[in-house]
């Protein structure tokens, strides 16, 4: 049987839709396929993303920005949203698409130093990380009434 599609959507799809794939390809693969896009993708996925990611134990770094076109003809599950922006922006899907929206700031607008630049990266990949554990919980008590 196939598994269900979840895409994650943000605007540059570059940072936060980027650890959000890493993390649900870590924590569900079993579960579903995952792949994240962007309404306008960068031309790379942010060095600072794959680096704490790295930090984890989790490797983006051969991931490429993704624009939704690329999904819009496969049967989509679920999408998720991590930015205001997309979220506001998402193209039309079937009514049958299941949609949540978390919203994160951007980690890439951070100024400062690069250690200052990195913690703020590292906060927003905590919260994506927490709110992701408690999604997949979620899924899988739902799998386990079904």
């Amino acid at each position: 049987m196939q598994k269900p599609l979840l895409v994650i959507l943000c605007t540059g799809n570059s940072c936060r839709s980027q650890m959000a794939e890493g993390f649900l390809n870590e924590l569900a693969d079993d579960l579903l396929t995952v792949h994240s896009a962007g309404m306008n993708p960068a031309q790379r996925v942010h060095p600072l993303a794959v680096k704490v990611m790295q930090e984890v134990g989790i490797d983006i770094s051969q991931n490429t920005c993704k624009h939704i076109n690329q999904f819009l003809d496969q049967k989509i599950d679920t999408v998720i949203t991590v930015c205001d922006h997309a979220d506001q922006s998402c193209p039309s899907l079937p009514s049958a698409v299941k949609r949540h929206h978390f919203a994160f700031p951007d980690p890439a607008e951070a100024t400062g130093t690069e250690a200052e630049k990195l913690q703020i990266f590292r906060r927003i990949r905590d919260d994506i990380s927490k709110l992701l554990l408690a999604y997949i919980a979620g899924r899988r008590d739902a799998l386990s009434y079904s």
